[in-house]
């Protein structure tokens, strides 16, 4: 079912980025051969006026063929070189180029909002929109120190915590709050407690001892708590937080995009923190059992990611795309076909060869636990 699902979304993501490309270039004139759901062999094609919309066997997203994007002598100088894509002007090309990263945001906007009017999973304690409240705040962990008691019980981050007991003398607490589970904690120096856990739709028991050291002066298990409940949105105030979270997000992917690129450069990357399409597949997987905003929102989040990846000024992608049109402009000159079209091929080979590496480490990971 992971699978599937993963299928899915990654149709969805792709189609909406291909079709930001395809209405664009449409719109701006240049001749579209093909819309494509799916990746060849073609089981099914039918054209209405010059663009031929086809289905076909692979159905790992889609694709848009736009006449002249590689460009040949009869894109060049043909008949119909004028409506030709490497004929228009710079603005143009970076407009038809740049609109699959728009679409991706715009679409991951959409999906932030969906999960806010359905219901999402927001800390009581932030700051809350006009007139909105949380409803059934129940304490989660946020946060699982690195070798922690906690860690080591089994305790993830994600977890509710419904109630805990002192195994010796018995003495239970529920409906715990941070500051009564922290005076809880705090008194059971080396003492094992029971703490009831739910995890999606499971529950379990863990049992774990309080340590001094972790945190000053007291015993503690190596945790960071917060009061989580659900907040729904009507749809005018979740359209503009919507928009506020999808900035947020999208600086922070920036951020970390960049971050690990500087890493990579020095040699200090840690590629177990990066995930492939096998990871994503229990992560999609891990989301969908918590419900559908929460679905809706990661979605949202992988929505993001694209977009990010394929703006940056890579070879192979949208933004090295972008990058070679803006040389362009810069030397008054355009690039030798051969030339972009050799560079594109040796990067999108790195890129597969990337892809290669992170799944055989999500693999690992899956069998390591």
């Amino acid at each position: 079912m992971s699978i599937i699902l993963f299928i899915i979304i990654l149709a969805i993501l792709i189609l909406a980025h291909e079709f930001g490309h395809f209405i664009v270039a449409k719109k701006s004139g240049i001749r579209v051969d093909e819309f494509g759901i799916g990746f060849p062999p073609k089981v099914y094609g039918k054209k209405f006026g010059e663009t031929e919309y086809t289905v076909n066997a692979l159905p790992f997203g889609g694709f848009v063929k736009i006449f002249g994007e590689d460009p040949d002598q009869n894109s060049i100088s043909g008949p119909e070189a004028k409506r030709s894509f490497v004929n228009q002007p710079k603005l143009i090309k970076i407009a038809v180029l740049s609109a699959g990263v728009f679409f991706n945001l715009l679409l991951a906007w959409l999906l932030i909002s969906a999960s806010m009017m359905l219901g999402s999973a927001f800390s009581a304690s932030s700051p809350l929109p006009n007139g909105q409240w949380v409803e059934t705040p129940k304490l989660m962990v946020v946060e699982v120190a690195k070798d922690s008691p906690a860690e080591k019980a089994g305790i993830r981050t994600g977890d509710t915590i419904l109630s805990s007991i002192d195994t010796a003398s018995q003495e239970k607490i529920t409906a715990p709050t941070p500051e009564s589970f922290q005076n809880f904690i705090g008194t059971r120096d080396a003492k094992e407690i029971s703490i009831n856990l739910q995890r999606g739709e499971e529950k379990a028991a863990v049992v774990v001892t309080p340590q001094q050291g972790i945190v000053s002066g007291k015993p503690a298990i190596g945790i960071a708590m917060d009061m989580v409940g659900t907040m729904k949105l009507s749809p005018p105030i979740a359209v503009i937080e919507g928009a506020k979270l999808t900035y947020l997000y999208t600086i922070e992917t920036f951020k970390g995009i960049f971050g690990l690129l500087h890493d990579s450069f020095y040699g200090k990357a840690d590629l177990s923190q990066v995930s492939g399409p096998v990871g994503i597949v229990k992560i999609v997987g891990d989301a969908s059992k918590l419900g559908l905003e929460r679905l809706l929102a990661l979605t949202a989040i992988i929505s993001i990611n694209l977009a990010v990846v394929n703006i940056l000024p890579i070879p192979a992608l949208d933004g090295g795309r972008v990058f070679f049109v803006l040389i362009e402009a810069i030397k008054r000159s355009p690039i030798k076909p051969q030339t972009a079209n050799t560079i594109n091929t040796i990067s999108f080979l790195l890129l597969v060869a990337l892809i290669i590496i992170i799944t055989f480490n999500d693999v690992w990971k899956l069998l390591v636990g």
